[in-house]
């Protein structure tokens, strides 16, 4: 039996799964090329079958199936193959509250939280981020890395991440909160 993968274990096995399908695409021989694509969506299909039968299981059994279901949802690697699958049962905007209520203990600890703007139907998330660690220069690229990290688990699917501010000159809000911006990080 092979070794559970977690969070990123996880995401670079799907990186590397892309990788090898990008790989068959510059097969020269097409008849390769295309058994291996067909190969490919053989396998996405069985599973993507069994994932529904499974869901379609739990919401049979009530609300016992219910907390599995939410359990299932949650967990980062479940909750990315129901994605790939488009079977998550929590749209986009849940998932980015979720990661954001994730990091916000961790945050405030450190003189921070974030609020969210929106979600757009582009899968853009706007955030503003506020306050810092006072007398830590590094803090607001570790609430950076920390929001980035907590989104991207949770909500893989998200294509860009825009935050109030410069992460080179932090800007500051009318308020006194400094304001930062976090890159897009891309998306495989």
């Amino acid at each position: 039996m092979s070794e559970r993968l977690e969070g990123k274990a996880f995401q670079a096995q799907l990186q590397r799964l892309e990788a090898l399908l990008q790989a068959a695409q510059r097969f020269a021989d097409p008849t390769a090329r295309a058994q291996t694509q067909e190969l490919m969506q053989a396998v996405l299909d069985l599973h993507a079958e069994g994932l529904r039968r499974i869901l379609d299981h739990l919401d049979a059994a009530g609300a016992a199936g219910a907390s599995v279901g939410a359990a299932c949802a949650k967990d980062d690697v479940v909750g990315g193959l129901l994605m790939l699958h488009g079977l998550h049962p929590l749209d986009l905007e849940t998932r980015v509250r979720q990661a954001l209520d994730q990091v916000r203990p961790y945050l405030r600890s450190h003189g921070g939280n974030i609020e969210l703007l929106g979600v757009d139907d582009e899968g853009v998330v706007r955030l503003r981020l506020e306050g810092s660690c006072h007398g830590c220069p590094s803090s607001a690229l570790t609430m950076k890395q920390t929001v980035e990290e907590a989104i991207f688990a949770r909500a893989p699917d998200v294509a860009a991440v825009e935050v109030e501010g410069s992460a080179e000159a932090p800007a500051v809000a009318p308020d006194g909160r400094m304001l930062i911006s976090l890159p897009v990080l891309p998306v495989s």
